[in-house]
């Protein structure tokens, strides 16, 4: 099987332990569909979609949170040492990891909470999904029905998903929600509009 990367969506968060860098977030959205890529000659754009409970039954217990999912990298957090947590509930798959007390696990924390690291991707494989063509709306959509394992959820500089970002949690998670739909549909419109320039 292929392994894939998507966007995530995190955030640095506050804790009671000063001395913990925590970020959190959600992985993925279930049932909102991504353009992937759109097609200047036919027309066409080509669409995919996480069903829910498509994270039932994937391996996770080697998950680890990484920068630029690079191979060479350092782990910065893993689930089996439960310093990166994954679970699901109706919105999506939900992400919470402390980073690591390194160097490298400071800067990436301090440029997260800044906001020059804003955007996520993680590394997968699918065990099933299916394909629509709407004909109507010249729309190829893949529906991903089951993943079978992750790999890794990193921060990145360059994401395959341009509508995720990181910010610094500030208190009001209603504000937080309200800012990052604001900024998927900015972010979404511009990529559609570096599209059609192509």
């Amino acid at each position: 099987m292929k392994m894939m990367r998507r966007m995530m969506q995190m955030r640095a968060a506050e804790t009671d332990d000063e001395d913990k860098m925590i970020v959190e977030g959600y992985a993925a959205v279930f049932n909102s569909k991504t353009t992937i890529w759109e097609s200047r000659w036919s027309g066409y754009k080509y669409t995919e979609q996480i069903a829910g409970g498509a994270f039932d039954g994937a391996e996770m217990s080697r998950t680890v949170f990484k920068y630029n999912h690079g191979d060479n990298g350092l782990v910065l957090a893993r689930v089996s040492n439960n310093t990166l947590s994954l679970s699901t509930d109706s919105k999506g798959l939900k992400v919470r990891a402390e980073i690591a007390q390194t160097t490298a696990g400071r800067d990436l924390y301090t440029l997260i909470k800044r906001g020059d690291l804003d955007k996520m991707s993680f590394a997968f494989t699918v065990a099933e999904s299916t394909y629509k063509d709407i004909e109507d709306e010249k729309e190829y959509l893949t529906t991903i029905d089951r993943f079978d394992e992750i790999f890794d959820v990193s921060v990145v500089d360059f994401p395959a998903y341009d509508d995720t970002s990181i910010m610094a949690r500030s208190g009001d998670d209603t504000a937080y929600y309200h800012k990052l739909d604001e900024q998927r549909l900015r972010e979404k419109r511009r990529r559609l509009m570096l599209m059609s320039m192509c």
